[in-house]
């Protein structure tokens, strides 16, 4: 049924400028206009309500959930890490999967997200037997976030091979005998999907260990063919670019730059350790790195130059990765908070001065957008109408009483529970919190999130 209606808040950011409270304007979805109140629209007053575009998590492993505060331990490095990852994974039956998973998308859906990037690297049984449908835990992924609302973008990931990224003990789950395999899975998805307006696919060869160059070259031709967003995880790990080195004589940015898998469609996931030739072939392709900085944070893997990066002209965005944490606008305040502790000074990204604000809420919104092949992240005229309700009486905004000043502490500043409400295509996904009627309330999912906790981790 169409729908037209005007959402008029106390302060309204849209298009990278305040409009005070001038009204919202949308139409079936999407973003009709901002100001007039055309004939026959439903006005919606938000008193109280600072009204921002949706964020976006563009990368992220939702059934890591499960790992929240487990395996923090002293000598827990990355490898201890991935092998608790791996050791949950071998576990989890579809159903479970699927509870932990809706339970992190409605973590995000609070936290004020709208719009998830997953990459789904889960294919299998734990023995490695494909499902009856093998696409059973990426549909399960799907449904899951539309549940509870969100848009999402399965990126829809390849393993070919044992790697340090890589899944290591459940790579029964993952690997596949031929890149083939994943195009055909991708197809099908594509297909299942298509009368869905809010879930779309990508590609995502896992890294450049786990995929070989025909892999790579293979999936990053079909992504162009079929104007599909690749993702690839790459420089996260020293070791990493060592054994990148050791076994191709180039860095995981140089392999992939001459493989033809580095352009404009690319998201480089986490891209922390790279030099200068690699920041240069980035930003000369026009490429866009996704970091995930309170991941990283926890595993210890490092700080994305993302000064360095920006200089060279890429593109940044943001994802949760492992829900160790999950503070969309704390993971942008941390890209900068990190550089500032290794670069020694403050303010690194306020580059033009005063462009730092509108830098990271850009990281946290069209960013991430435009990595997962989507339109929208600035509320302007023809984008899809994903935003976010503020309250602006939350004691972590007190004070900001300029749009200057509001949008840096915004950035920069505020809390978490000052987010109210999520609002997708122009509908409530959550309000005051919880999800709105016709969803899985959040006691229902908390129960069932609760429910495969505890059969998960009886097994261990």
């Amino acid at each position: 049924m169409p729908t037209l209606r005007a959402y008029v808040p106390d302060q309204l950011l849209a298009g990278g400028a305040f409009h005070g409270r001038e009204p919202l304007v949308v139409r079936d979805g999407l973003v009709d206009r901002i100001g007039a109140v055309p004939p026959g629209a439903e006005v919606v007053p938000l008193p109280g309500r600072l009204l921002l575009p949706g964020l976006v998590s563009a990368h992220g492993h939702a059934f890591q959930r499960a790992l929240r505060g487990r395996a923090e331990r002293r000598g827990a490095d990355a490898a201890a890490w991935r092998a608790a990852v791996s050791a949950a994974a071998r576990r989890l039956d579809p159903d479970a999967f699927e509870k932990i998973v809706r339970f992190a998308f409605f973590e995000l859906a609070r936290a004020g997200v709208t719009c998830a990037g997953e990459l789904h690297d889960l294919h299998r049984d734990p023995d490695g037997r494909p499902y009856p449908d093998p696409d059973e835990l990426a549909l399960r992924v799907v449904r899951a976030a539309r549940a509870v609302g969100l848009r999402i973008v399965l990126l829809r990931a390849a393993t070919a091979r044992p790697g340090d990224g890589g899944p290591e003990p459940a790579l029964a789950r993952s690997v596949e005998e031929s890149p083939a395999l994943a195009l055909a899975a991708v197809e099908r998805l594509r297909a299942a999907l298509v009368a869905d307006p809010l879930a779309s696919v990508g590609l995502a060869p896992r890294d450049v260990l786990a995929c070989p160059p025909d892999w790579i070259g293979a999936l990053a031709e079909a992504a162009r063919a079929r104007d599909l967003p690749l993702h690839v995880r790459a420089a996260a790990e020293p070791a990493e670019v060592a054994a990148c080195r050791a076994e191709h004589g180039r860095s995981p940015v140089g392999l992939l730059a001459s493989l033809g898998a580095l352009g404009p469609t690319t998201t480089l996931v986490h891209a922390i350790h790279l030099d200068d030739a690699d920041v240069a072939a980035v930003g000369a392709a026009g490429a866009t790195v996704c970091a995930c900085p309170l991941t990283d944070r926890n595993l210890g893997a490092g700080v994305v130059p993302a000064d360095r990066l920006l200089a060279a002209g890429a593109r940044l965005a943001l994802g949760v990765d492992s829900h160790a944490e999950v503070d969309p606008l704390g993971e942008a305040r941390a890209l900068e908070g990190h550089l500032r502790l290794v670069r020694g000074t403050r303010a690194v990204l306020d580059d033009p001065p005063g462009a730092l604000p509108a830098r990271l809420l850009d990281a946290a919104t069209a960013g991430g957008m435009a990595a997962l092949g989507l339109p929208g992240g600035r509320l302007e005229p023809g984008e899809p109408a994903d935003f976010v309700l503020v309250d602006l009486d939350d004691p972590s905004l007190a004070g900001a009483d300029t749009p200057d000043a509001l949008l840096a502490t915004v950035a920069l500043g505020m809390a978490p529970g000052a987010v109210k409400s999520t609002f997708v295509g122009g509908e409530p996904i959550v309000e005051d919190g919880w999800t709105t009627p016709g969803r899985p309330t959040g006691a229902e999912l908390l129960a069932d999130f609760r429910e495969a906790m505890a059969a998960l981790w009886r097994a261990s």
